[in-house]
C-alpha cells in the first residue's frame, strides 16, 4: 500500500486524490496520509515565512519513509533539485489567473478604490500596474476562506489560480479568467509535482506512468527563469510557456511591486533549460535584480 503525503486542505487533498486514483489505475494500492506543514500553522504572508513553507514537511515525511509519495503544487517547490527525490509532472490544469468578484464584476468593472485580496508580490505588482486605484489587501487561507471574504462583503474581489478553482470544483465562481499576456501566472502554476524516493525503484516505475510530456517541458522552462535569476517562488516573477511541434515559446516577466515597472521578455527553442536561461538573461540585462528583493 503506497502512502501518498498531502497537506490537509480541501484543494491539496483533492489534488492528491486525483494522483491516488491515477496510481491505483496502474494496479497499485494507495491511500492518502495528511502531513502538517509550516504553511498550515501560520497565517503570515508566504513571503515572510519563506520558500518551501508548504513543501519541506512533505519532503521530510517522504525521506524518513513516513510516506512513499509526496504531491506538491509545483510552483511551491524550491528550484534547486533534491537528489534524494525522483520527480515527475502529470497532466497540467489551466495555468491562468482568475478573479472572483462581487456581483459578477470583471477587473475593469470594479469601482475605484475596490478592495482586492492577494498577498503574492507577483499578483500585487500586476494589479497595481493594471489598476493603480485599487485598495489591495493581504490574503491567506484556503480557497474557501479566500472566497468567503467576497461573499461576506469584507472584500470586493480576490485573485486566485484558476487551476485550484477547477480542481476544487469552484471554477464557476470565477468572474474573469485572465489572458496570460494581460495577467501573467506564476512559473509552473497549474502543474503538480509528484515525488518519490530516488532509490525506490518500484514506486519510481509506478509514478512514471503519470508523466505528461508537454506539462513537464513547459514547467521546466518556466521554473528555469526562477533558477537562473535565483529568485524564490514569492518573488514578483511570472512566466508561461507553450509547446508547439517541439518548439517551446516562453514569456517571462519581473515586476515592480508598486506597479511602476514591468519587464517582459520572450524566447523560443527546443531545450527548456536553454530557453529559460535566455529569457532570464534578457530580464537580468534590463535590470530585473532591482525588483526581486
Amino acid at each position: 500500500m503506497l502512502k501518498i503525503g498531502t497537506r490537509g486542505s480541501n484543494l491539496a487533498m483533492t489534488q492528491a486524490g486525483h494522483m491516488r486514483d491515477a496510481i491505483m489505475a496502474t494496479g497499485a494500492e494507495a491511500e492518502l496520509k495528511i502531513v502538517k506543514t509550516a504553511g498550515d500553522k501560520s497565517m503570515a504572508p508566504v513571503e515572510r515565512i519563506g520558500v518551501g513553507v508548504f513543501t519541506t514537511a512533505l519532503r521530510d515525511a517522504l525521506f524518513d519513509a513516513t510516506v512513499d509519495v509526496a504531491v506538491h503544487s509545483f510552483k511551491d517547490l524550491p528550484t534547486a533539485p533534491d537528489e534524494r527525490a525522483h520527480l515527475i509532472v502529470p497532466k497540467r490544469e489551466n495555468n491562468r489567473e482568475a478573479l472572483i468578484a462581487r456581483d459578477g464584476l470583471t477587473l475593469t468593472q470594479l469601482p475605484k478604490g475596490a478592495r482586492v485580496g492577494t498577498s503574492a508580490p507577483r499578483r500585487v505588482s500586476q494589479l497595481r500596474a493594471l489598476r493603480p486605484d485599487l485598495d489591495i489587501r493581504p490574503l491567506r487561507g484556503n480557497i474557501e476562506t479566500r472566497m468567503s471574504y467576497v461573499t461576506d462583503g469584507e472584500l470586493d474581489a480576490v485573485v486566485l489560480a484558476y487551476a485550484g478553482l477547477s480542481r476544487a470544483g469552484y471554477s464557476a465562481h470565477a468572474t474573469e479568467v485572465f489572458d496570460p499576456e494581460v495577467f501573467m501566472p506564476a512559473p509552473a502554476q497549474g502543474a503538480l509535482a509528484v515525488e518519490c524516493r530516488a532509490d525506490d525503484e518500484t514506486t519510481r516505475a509506478t509514478i512514471d506512468h503519470l508523466v505528461d510530456h508537454e506539462a513537464s517541458i513547459c514547467a521546466a522552462a518556466e521554473r528555469q527563469i526562477l533558477a537562473t535569476l535565483q529568485a524564490g517562488c514569492t518573488a514578483p516573477v511570472a512566466s508561461y510557456a507553450t509547446l508547439d511541434e517541439g518548439v517551446i515559446t516562453l514569456r517571462g516577466g519581473v515586476f515592480a511591486t508598486d506597479g511602476s515597472a514591468q519587464l517582459v521578455e520572450e524566447a523560443s527553442g527546443t531545450d527548456p533549460v536553454e530557453v529559460g536561461r535566455a529569457v532570464a538573461r534578457q530580464l537580468f540585462e534590463r535590470g530585473a535584480a532591482r525588483y526581486m528583493n
